[in-house]
């Protein structure tokens, strides 16, 4: 268990370090993007358009966030992660065409984004459920905004953050899973339990 700064864009060598049970805080840019973004970015790139921004070596957050604005500018007043679930029909093109290097979510993900991550060279960076005020205090600047068309939660949100965490690898490019090998030993005792008890 280590804790590791990483300045945005990360790179594949960097990321590669990290293992299970680390810790990362993020500082440069990141970017906000639910299921409708993710759609939306794998099907620019199916018809040959480029996106707003490069993704490579950036950070991808799960979330929705709560913004207003104040005196033109946009101000995140909290930011939690979203189920991360919702985009595992997605991750694995998002990961394997933009080269993204950290997934920013809670509650895990399935096979096919733990075999893009090791292939292609990404983590999960497990972000507590509950903290959205916590995650907002660490976003600085709202660098930019786009595909409101899609409403402002589903929006990609182009975010400025400093130590931004703490994130906990969960996925890492070993193959590891800590989600996984949770639900494993939760089964492991589970069955103990029952049959102690007789069933």
């Amino acid at each position: 268990m280590t804790t590791y700064p990483l300045r945005t864009p990360i790179s594949e060598k960097d990321v590669r370090k990290l293992v299970v049970n680390d810790t990362i805080y993020l500082t440069g840019t990141i970017v906000t993007a639910r299921d409708s973004a993710h759609k939306k970015a794998l099907d620019l790139h199916k018809n040959g358009k480029q996106l707003p921004l490069n993704l490579e070596g950036l950070a991808v957050f799960h979330c929705g966030p709560i913004v207003k604005k104040e005196n033109h500018e946009w101000n995140v007043l909290a930011a939690g992660p979203t189920t991360s679930t919702r985009m595992e029909p997605f991750e694995d093109d998002f990961i394997k065409n933009f080269k993204v290097r950290v997934v920013i979510g809670k509650g895990g993900m399935g096979k096919k984004t733990v075999d893009a991550m090791k292939h292609y060279g990404a983590v999960y960076g497990a972000f507590t459920g509950g903290a959205a005020v916590l995650a907002a205090k660490a976003i600085k600047q709202v660098k930019g905004v786009e595909w409101t068309d899609l409403g402002m939660p589903e929006a990609m949100w182009i975010l400025d953050v400093e130590n931004f965490g703490p994130l906990t690898v969960a996925i890492d490019t070993h193959g590891n899973n800590l989600f996984q090998t949770i639900q494993t030993k939760a089964e492991t005792k589970k069955q103990k339990i029952y049959k102690t008890l007789g069933f």
